[in-house]
């Protein structure tokens, strides 16, 4: 058996400093916490002052509380998302199924329609379509006439595309549809 060395333990604890520097650094730190709590109250009274001076000088039409001016947001709020509701009622209540199928009973391989942008309240409808040549577009346009859903068509522009090799000719037209007159 081979001998262990001794085993040295200190024992003595090491000298501690003095408390009077963290305790004057928390007192500082709190003396000055204190200030700012004193400054946001003022400037808090401040704010409040100024905006019921502007409430006196400029009230509202409506109403000078703070509460009828929330009420009238609130309104205004309501009435916009019954107006976007009703806009979106109307747009699902469009005769989608007569609609597409008018237009695509009066397509042919010569036009391909680009884009179709109804306006349920006027209930009208754009269409934007490419024709190879002024012939087709004339045939369609007829087409389109003889539909029971589409009336009162009319061109709204047409333009041929340079830009295309086979310069298509792009037109615009507007009609109403269901029981518009």
């Amino acid at each position: 058996m081979s001998r262990r060395a001794p085993l040295n333990l200190d024992f003595v604890a090491s000298v501690r400093r003095s408390p009077w520097p963290g305790l004057l650094l928390l007192a500082l730190a709190l003396g000055i916490a204190l200030h700012l709590v004193v400054r946001y109250q003022h400037t808090r009274i401040e704010v409040e002052r100024l905006n019921v001076l502007q409430g006196l000088v400029a009230p509202t039409s409506t109403d000078t509380s703070r509460k009828g001016a929330k009420r009238d947001d609130k309104d205004n709020r309501t009435d916009e998302q019954t107006k976007d509701a009703q806009a979106t009622v109307r747009q699902l209540a469009l005769p989608w199924a007569a609609l597409i199928t008018a237009l695509e009973s009066s397509t042919s391989k010569d036009v391909a329609v680009l884009q179709v942008q109804p306006e349920a309240q006027q209930q009208l409808v754009r269409i934007t379509a490419e024709a190879r040549d002024h012939r087709a577009m004339l045939v369609y346009v007829d087409k389109l006439q003889q539909n029971q859903i589409l009336r009162n068509i009319h061109w709204l522009n047409h333009q041929y595309q340079n830009d295309d090799p086979q310069r298509p000719l792009q037109f615009s037209l507007q009609a109403t549809f269901g029981d518009a007159q």
